[in-house]
Parts: structure tokens; C-alpha cells; sequence
């Protein structure tokens, strides 16, 4: 009887603070072991906020798209890697071609079948190009198996800034390492080209060095 009458109490102390008490705030301290009385949410009218580091199906990144366009350039290159991987092999691409017929290192079709996937974030760890997340939306029960839950390329891609938004401190992260790689290549290309270069009378003054065995 204590446990129930102080729910209430505790109802009415977080309300006290700032209207409901579903917030990030209040779910730190009633989820912990200062907690007192009963915490529910009233889902879905009421949804917690997901933490950075919750995972679900995989979106595809893209850069933020300009004016009049919903995505803007893939940074997917199809390499195939995210469906090598994959433990339940729910991936399939297939690589776009150039007029020429040679290989286009973008994907032409995309698909996931989140039936399959394991929201393990395989794909996500080893892609080499950060075009692949892991997304927060996890509402996406449907009546419709036989499309609905076979996400394509279209479904899949989403802005970088929608990446920032859902994970900011990792999207910081990867974008401070991004510039730390952009800077290194750009130092070492200044010291190769402030480098003297031998011309041909110079070259063959050097003395000879043949191979040793």
C-alpha cells in the first residue's frame, strides 16, 4: 500500500517541476534506484527518447541535399563488403554501370529485408566509407510482409544531417577524424611537393646501389 500511494505522490513531485514528468531528467533518477513508486509510459502516446548508441535497421548516408532535392550524393560506392558480412545475408546491392558499361561506383538497388536483420550493425562497423548507420526508428510493424518490410535504396537513404541529429557525439567524432585524415594528407602532399627534386645530370652522379641478396 506505501509502494502504491507513493507512486502518486512521486507523480504529483515531478509535475511540480515542469508538467509531465516524462523527461530525460526525471527517467534519471525514477529509473534508478532513488526511484520511488511505479514509472509508466503511456506508449504511443508517450515514447522515451532512444540513447545515442540504440541500433536498428541500417539507412544509408548521403550528403544533405540541395534545395528542390530530397538526397543529395550516395556515399555508398556498392563495394559489397556490408553483404559480405552480413550474418543473416538480408543485403543485396546491385552496382550501377556508366554509359560505357563499366562498373559506377554508386548503388543502382539497394535492399534490406529488416524481417532478417539482426540489428547486429555489422554492415554499419566494417563499411569503409561511414555509409552505412544504424537507425532509431523501430516502429515499422506492417500487414504487408511481402513489400513493406524490404526496405530499397530509396527508403534506405537519408541525409547526413539526420545522422547528426540521432547521434551527435558520434557524428563530432567521426567528422573531427575525417579532418584529422584530410589534414594529414594534405601536410604530406605539401612536404612531397616543397621536396627538391634531382634533375637527370644530378640523378646520374648518385652512386649506384644494386640489389643485395
Amino acid at each position: 500500500m506505501r509502494h502504491f500511494v507513493q507512486t502518486y505522490l512521486d507523480d504529483i513531485k515531478w509535475a511540480s517541476k515542469g508538467g509531465r514528468y516524462y523527461n530525460d531528467a526525471a527517467f534519471a533518477v525514477r529509473q534508478s534506484p532513488k526511484g520511488e513508486g511505479v514509472v509508466t509510459v503511456f506508449y504511443p502516446e508517450e515514447k522515451l527518447s532512444s540513447p545515442e548508441r540504440f541500433r536498428f535497421v541500417p539507412f544509408l548516408v548521403t550528403d544533405d541535399p540541395p534545395p528542390g532535392q530530397r538526397w543529395g550524393h550516395d556515399w555508398c560506392t556498392s563495394c559489397g563488403i556490408c553483404a559480405k558480412v552480413c550474418p543473416p545475408q538480408c543485403i543485396w546491392i546491385l552496382r550501377g554501370k556508366l554509359p560505357n558499361g563499366r562498373p559506377k561506383p554508386e548503388p543502382e538497388k539497394f535492399f534490406i529485408d529488416i524481417d532478417m536483420c539482426m540489428n547486429c550493425g555489422l554492415c554499419a562497423e566494417f563499411c569503409p566509407f561511414d555509409a552505412i548507420k544504424m537507425d532509431h526508428d523501430y516502429e515499422l510493424a506492417s500487414y504487408d510482409r511481402t513489400s513493406a518490410h524490404i526496405h530499397d535504396k530509396e527508403r534506405l537513404s537519408k541525409p547526413l544531417s539526420y545522422w547528426r541529429e540521432i547521434n551527435p557525439k558520434r557524428a563530432a567524432a567521426e567528422e573531427a577524424g575525417r579532418q584529422m585524415a584530410e589534414a594529414a594528407k594534405a601536410k604530406k602532399r605539401d612536404q612531397a611537393e616543397e621536396a627538391p627534386r634531382l634533375s637527370n645530370d644530378d640523378a646520374r652522379q648518385l652512386p649506384y646501389r644494386g640489389a643485395q641478396y
